[in-house]
């Protein structure tokens, strides 16, 4: 009897010690570290990788001890299609996303002013101008938290066939058009203009659905644009492009204060300034490897730069009237947005 009452002793002590390391292993599955989806529909070797990517996931870590770390999942690697990158934040298919207002102006208008052809001189200063108007673009990122946007370098034209050395030359030629706020502004150039994602533009140009393509010249390497082009065309009033990282609302909403802090300090505005030198560097990276394969590089003459402005204007003045008819304060946006960068 006292042999059994032992044995019955020893199994119910094995139960509590095994009760208490399960106890233990589920506390310790609750201090694992919490891993955040990144996806981003590009190479994993785009600038932006090491630009903006790679620093948040590595300053995150280290801020959290090793707490918050980030998977990126790159080249659509949880959904295809770049139009999309917005909707898959809202919807939470991935804790962190990078998107471009681009592709759904309809939900950035406000942001999508610094893409009016003539704003923005480089990505360092465009990246300034979207920070110093924040106040005003928040309203757009309500439905996520916004991590860090900026700017990249103005768009070259990089064409095919045809050289473009004057505002006449762009007659009748299909244009790529970076997003659809760029294509008022192609029809006044008397151009014809083409909405696609950027991951299509090599064939586009290759094949001649396109006779030349719009886009920032830090894209030339992404891209490999230069294999296809013969002339690219710098010195035009072009656009510039807005870009964002943002995280779905309730994964930062499911974040501890203490996280949230971590996540606050490793974006914001320094990741968005190094996402803007990012491009900067890229770009004359990109006209360099160009020059370089054998492509000609045509500076447009300022009197031919002020050729393209003058035929803008109108459409400018257009899009401000139109939102403020709508109640967006388009022009103080602007106005914010210079101010921010010239120092008055």
């Amino acid at each position: 009897m006292q042999t059994r009452r032992r044995f019955n002793g020893r199994i119910a002590a094995l139960a509590l010690a095994g009760a208490a390391a399960a106890m233990l292993g589920a506390g310790a599955t609750g201090a694992v570290a919490k891993e955040l989806k990144l996806s981003y529909f590009m190479s994993p070797k785009h600038p932006m990788n090491k630009a903006v990517f790679t620093p948040f996931s590595e300053k995150l870590e280290a801020l959290s001890g090793g707490s918050l770390t980030v998977k990126q999942f790159p080249a659509g690697e949880l959904g295809k299609g770049p139009q999309q990158q917005y909707k898959r934040a809202v919807d939470g298919v991935a804790e962190v996303v990078f998107g471009i207002p681009g592709y759904t102006t309809s939900i950035f208008p406000r942001t999508m002013l610094v893409a009016i052809p003539g704003v923005v001189p480089d990505a360092v200063t465009g990246t300034e101008m979207l920070w110093g108007a924040k106040n005003y673009l928040d309203a757009e990122f309500q439905n996520v938290k916004l991590l860090a946007m900026w700017s990249n370098e103005v768009a070259v034209l990089i064409s095919r066939e045809k050289p473009v050395r004057s505002l006449a030359d762009v007659k009748g030629m299909k244009i790529r058009a970076p997003s659809a706020a760029d294509a008022p502004f192609i029809k006044a150039w008397g151009a014809i203009p083409v909405q696609m994602p950027v991951s299509e533009t090599y064939n586009a140009l290759n094949t001649g659905v396109v006779d030349a393509v719009m886009i920032g010249s830090s894209g030339i390497g992404s891209f490999k644009l230069n294999e296809p082009a013969k002339y690219i065309t710098t010195n035009l009033p072009a656009s510039a492009a807005a870009f964002y990282l943002v995280m779905n609302k309730q994964s930062w909403d499911g974040l501890t204060p203490e996280e949230q802090g971590w996540v606050d300090a490793a974006s914001g505005l320094e990741l968005s300034r190094s996402g803007g030198q990012g491009y900067d560097a890229a770009g004359k990276r990109g006209l360099k490897a160009a020059a370089e394969s054998g492509v000609e590089i045509i500076e447009l003459s300022d009197a031919e730069r002020d050729k393209f402005n003058e035929v803008s204007q109108p459409v400018t003045q257009e899009i401000v009237d139109g939102m403020l008819a709508d109640g967006i304060p388009a022009d103080a946006i602007l106005e914010q947005m210079r101010q921010s960068v010239s120092g008055s």
